[in-house]
């Protein structure tokens, strides 16, 4: 059996393998076991889902393993995933469960974990959870011993609890009421929680794709597809637009204008914002290799510090706790607010982000000035296979050579995605035209070599 855990918990295609029902039974006795021998005592578990057609099926399975070990399940339905990481952390969970594959399409589905506390696991955790599902054995034969089998219970005020926290989070700062604005919920986890927290805060809220059906989440829609949010804004005559992914821990924003902000942009008007307000510790902002080079230009002019993590959230947050950093993020819309949360929040950071316009009265292409986007262009190039991208001759060449031709202006990454069968290929640039030129280079090899 090949690695489980990628950048982000388990993820793959519903219906097989690693996303099949045999082996999410097999997680649900893993994940029960391992958090027993951390000598946890409440023996309950949250099971939050997004809005695909597989939920059912591998919450359901999930739920099984869990039960067959002795511990109870509490169901949250439909919650974004930051939702559960709340809940897990404020009702006394061991442990909290996703089952959601976040920005992918509906065939996709995937396991996210997080700790009693509401943070993310570490990669010893994972690999002891990975260890205990390839080798189930000896947990199905202890299974068979349990008689007093656990049971599953259902979470009534999942949502209504996780809104109180978000309004809460508001409780200090400039009002939002009377604020126009569109909401793209992707057709996924926001779609009934992020209109109705919007109304609530007085706000003129015009929601779209927020009718899921199983198969329509991500589908030309939410954080990766914005086009028809921009549309829609540009029509309404907004001040902002808002687009979240399928479980909506990340956010991309949308200005008055029809221009689109990266997770960089927003994470910029952010820590200018809580800076000037002293809430930026240190001060400092943690963000992935991935972040834009203009964002580590924009902080330097602010005064403020940056620190670079692997790529993924939890990773970010890993580095933000050993700095003492409150906010971080990733340039693809994960946002942390740790003096709020524990994990990327796309709504909490839409607030925050809403506060930063308030306090400022300026709008949200203005506010954007603060950073300037050094052109970029990233290629996704489908792989069968990942080896160390060092020992690829023909892509070294190509990325050496592109290296040379920018001469320090500019930058080249290439790494494989944690969650999906490719590799990407990043180049930022002088000139636009000069950046995708660069990065068809490289990508053009690496499908060669690896396609």
């Amino acid at each position: 059996m090949g690695k489980l855990f990628g950048t982000d918990g388990i993820r793959g295609v519903a219906n097989q393998y690693p996303l099949d029902c045999e082996t999410a039974l097999k997680a649900g006795r893993a994940i029960a076991a391992y958090f027993d021998a951390e000598k946890k005592v409440s023996g309950r578990f949250i099971i939050g889902q997004d809005t695909r057609i597989s939920g059912d099926m591998l919450v359901s399975a999930l739920a099984a393993g869990i039960c067959s070990m002795g511990k109870d399940v509490h169901l949250s339905g439909v919650l974004p995933t930051p939702g559960v990481a709340y809940l897990t952390a404020t009702q006394g969970f061991d442990a909290g469960i996703v089952i959601s594959a976040s920005h992918n399409p509906f065939y996709d589905n995937g396991i996210k974990l997080f700790k009693g506390d509401g943070y993310k696991l570490s990669d010893g955790a994972e690999r002891a959870i990975e260890q205990l599902i390839n080798d189930d054995g000896a947990l199905y034969r202890k299974s068979q011993t349990i008689e007093r089998v656990g049971s599953i219970h259902h979470l009534d005020k999942a949502q209504s609890d996780y809104r109180r926290f978000l309004q809460n989070c508001l409780s200090t700062g400039p009002s939002l009421a009377g604020m126009k604005l569109v909401v793209d919920c992707s057709n996924g986890a926001a779609s009934q929680i992020a209109p109705r927290l919007f109304e609530m805060l007085d706000t003129m809220v015009k929601p779209i794709f927020c009718e899921p059906d199983g198969i329509n989440i991500n589908d030309s829609c939410g954080s990766q597809h914005p086009g028809a949010l921009v549309r829609m804004v540009m029509s309404e005559n907004a001040d902002l637009g808002l687009a979240f992914d399928g479980d909506a821990d990340r956010l991309i924003a949308v200005d008055e204008k029809g221009r689109v902000l990266s997770g960089d942009q927003v994470m910029a008007i952010c820590a200018k914002d809580m800076k000037l307000k002293g809430q930026l510790a240190n001060p400092v902002v943690v963000t992935t290799v991935m972040s834009n080079m203009g964002f580590g230009t924009a902080l330097k002019k602010l005064g403020i510090g940056h620190i670079k993590a692997r790529v993924g959230d939890r990773h970010v947050m890993q580095e933000m706790v050993k700095a003492g950093a409150v906010l971080g993020g990733e340039n693809s819309g994960h946002m942390i607010f740790l003096n709020h949360h524990t994990t990327g929040d796309g709504m909490l950071a839409a607030l925050k982000l809403m506060q930063a316009m308030r306090s400022s009265g300026k709008p949200l292409s203005e506010l954007a000035t603060v950073m300037t986007v050094f052109p970029q262009c990233l290629i996704n190039v489908d792989v069968k296979s990942k080896p160390e991208i060092d020992t690829i001759d023909a892509v070294m060449r190509a990325i050496h050579s592109v290296e040379n031709e920018l001469n320090g202006n500019g930058r080249v990454l290439v790494r494989y995605s944690g969650t999906q069968p490719q590799c990407r290929v990043m180049v930022e640039g002088p000139t636009e035209q000069e950046t995708r030129t660069f990065c068809r280079q490289i990508a053009s090899e690496v499908a060669k070599e690896l396609g």
